[in-house]
């Protein structure tokens, strides 16, 4: 990727499955990732390889993308069914693989595109020019990175750089927290996270004392960079990415919308610098807005820097917040709506109708007076979403003339095709776009068209519409020859890992992957959690999240209320069930570790 290009900006949606994907593409999205049969960090987001195909075959109609997650960590018995699986992927058309564990580098596969995951925590310079060189073709950057830290990056990468821009946060960075895996025997690492960060807990001081009973001070809101998607692009962000391999088609139509309005902006703003990954115009029939899908609400998190007091997590409920609603009369039968009780549980009714602005609930309820109300389930809103909503449409030019056509679409493809046709005198004008525009049915859509037939030529309309069908056809075949694939990087061999010893964190759960990081450079190399099956005093998480500054008593916070922050002696603990946890606080790196206790 030459900086001085013009780069392309690519938003990439989540997929569930190949119905959630096809809406995604429908709906704008430039690149789709979604799970494989197995090995995917969202293990109830499994797909079968036909299905992957399906969606390939779709996608690539408008140059759109598929990634397939392959990016839970491998043990050694499962070496070569995932090699396997990587050739099936192959052959099903898939651009580009989201992998975790480096003896994917190792194992015998085809030049299939390999995309650093999430899960290989990227915040520094140096561990994404390692991944670069060792063949990496697009890198995926830990959510915790302010503009200024991507931008370093991108200044000194060549490859694509990805970073999310919506959805759930995982509080820890990313593939380094073993706490479900300790806690409740289930992986993140292996695509079973058991989400311990969205658990209740109650903080004690070093005294013993309670300073918040079972609330959930581990639970992030949804990231929502709606208002930094320019931003991210000038600093080098590429691919655009909005979490959500669990969610439903209405949430991923919604979100995926919302965002392609926001990336075009950029690209309309910027034709010198950006173009969009992709072809086709999306024509959405509702007004996208994200705070109808689910969300914790929201944060901007550290890409615009941290500031003191900003608040990152929900601590009172880790359910959706939906839209706040400043008028009642918004509402309408069969809406849902949640509240804090004054007791401060957050409660929910459906509503039955309003009536001279009092709410009439589907139970007897009480709403606190001056009580945020939060919608939370949109009936009107839901039910329009629940149909057709998007149409996705390429652009093509036609020129015909007494030898035969020419059709030159958007994506660059051009085919010509002999006439064939009877041309006969015409007692009056002809017009043939009346039947050669018809292209309703097709993904096609006529923009100009060019006659060139002798003055009074006619033209039957049956031959007319066969000569249409077999233009789109040989439009549809030729842009599937043309196809431009990814093909994998070549491995720089003599480039030495940042660190000469890492943790059990860096997850290493076969002999490929050891060999992979001793061979550059790596002296210690413990095997992963998973491997070792430890139980206790573990640091579990490593978050840029700091507890004591959500809740006001941040040590380098000079506004921070003394009487309140002797409060918080040390050591901080939190419990949850049987499990306590000791929280650490590294002051100079702003970051807390959450370590595991004996039970």
């Amino acid at each position: 990727m030459k900086k001085d290009s013009i780069r392309e900006l690519e938003l990439l949606a989540p997929a569930a499955d190949k119905n959630v994907a096809r809406e995604a593409i429908l709906h704008g999205a430039d690149a789709v990732y979604m799970g494989g049969p197995s090995h995917g960090a969202r293990k109830k987001a499994a797909n079968s390889i036909e299905d992957i195909a399906e969606t390939v075959k779709f996608a690539h109609q408008y140059r759109a993308k598929v990634y397939v997650t392959v990016n839970t960590i491998v043990y050694e018995n499962e070496l070569r069914r995932v090699e396997n699986l990587c050739i099936d992927l192959y052959h099903a058309g898939v651009d580009a693989l989201i992998v975790q564990d480096m003896s994917l580098l190792r194992l015998d596969l085809p030049p299939i595109a390999l995309h650093a995951s999430t899960q290989c925590d990227t915040r520094t310079v140096s561990k994404a020019e390692f991944l670069e060189r060792v063949g990496m073709s697009q890198i995926v950057l830990a959510r915790e990175l302010s503009l200024e830290e991507i931008s370093e990056i991108y200044r000194h990468v060549d490859v694509p750089l990805e970073s999310f821009v919506h959805g759930a946060l995982c509080v820890s960075y990313s593939g380094r927290c073993t706490a479900s895996s300790l806690c409740l025997g289930r992986s993140a690492n292996r695509g079973e996270c058991g989400q311990m960060c969205r658990m209740p807990y109650t903080l004690r001081n070093g005294r013993g004392e309670v300073l918040e009973k079972d609330k959930y001070l581990l639970s992030l809101r949804d990231l929502n960079l709606s208002d930094s998607v320019e931003k991210m692009a000038l600093a080098g962000v590429s691919s655009f990415k909005i979490e959500g391999r669990l969610k439903d088609a209405d949430y991923v139509k919604n979100v995926t919308a919302h965002y392609r309005k926001r990336l075009d902006a950029v690209i309309t703003k910027y034709p010198e610098k950006f173009r969009r990954a992709s072809f086709g115009e999306s024509a959405v029939n509702f007004t996208p807005v994200p705070s109808k899908s689910f969300n914790r609400g929201f944060t901007d998190y550290y890409v615009n820097g941290r500031e003191s007091g900003k608040q990152m997590a929900s601590i009172l409920t880790p359910k959706s917040m939906g839209e706040v609603i400043a008028d009642v009369n918004m509402l309408h039968n069969g809406d849902g709506i949640s509240y804090f009780t004054s007791s401060g549980e957050y409660a929910g009714i459906g509503v039955n109708k309003v009536m001279n602005g009092k709410i009439i609930g589907s139970r007897p309820f009480h709403l606190p007076a001056g009580v945020a109300i939060h919608r939370t389930y949109d009936r009107e809103w839901q039910q329009q979403l629940s149909k057709p909503t998007a149409q996705r449409t390429l652009m093509v030019d036609m020129e015909i003339d007494s030898s035969g056509i020419t059709a030159t679409d958007e994506r660059g493809v051009q085919v010509r095709l002999p006439l064939e046709c009877n041309l006969e005198p015409a007692l009056k004008p002809f017009d043939p776009t009346k039947i050669l525009g018809k292209l309703g049915s097709t993904i096609y859509k006529l923009r100009r068209f060019s006659n060139n037939l002798a003055e009074l030529t006619f033209i039957p309309a049956s031959q007319l519409a066969a000569l249409r069908r077999r233009l789109t056809e040989a439009l549809d075949f030729a842009n599937e020859a043309t196809y431009h694939y990814d093909l994998r990087r070549h491995e720089d061999k003599n480039i030495l890992y940042p660190l000469d010893t890492v943790d059990e964190r860096t997850n290493i759960s076969n002999s490929i992957a050891r060999g992979f990081y001793e061979e550059h450079g790596v002296k210690s190399a413990p095997d992963a959690v998973e491997i070792q099956k430890k139980t206790c005093d573990h640091e579990v998480m490593t978050t840029r999240y700091c507890l004591r500054r959500e809740l006001g008593v941040c040590l380098k916070d000079k506004k921070a209320d003394n009487n309140r922050r002797k409060r918080f002696a040390p050591p901080l603990t939190i419990t949850t069930g049987p499990h306590t946890f000791n929280l650490e606080f590294d002051c100079v790196n702003c970051e807390m570790k959450v370590i595991k206790r004996s039970e």
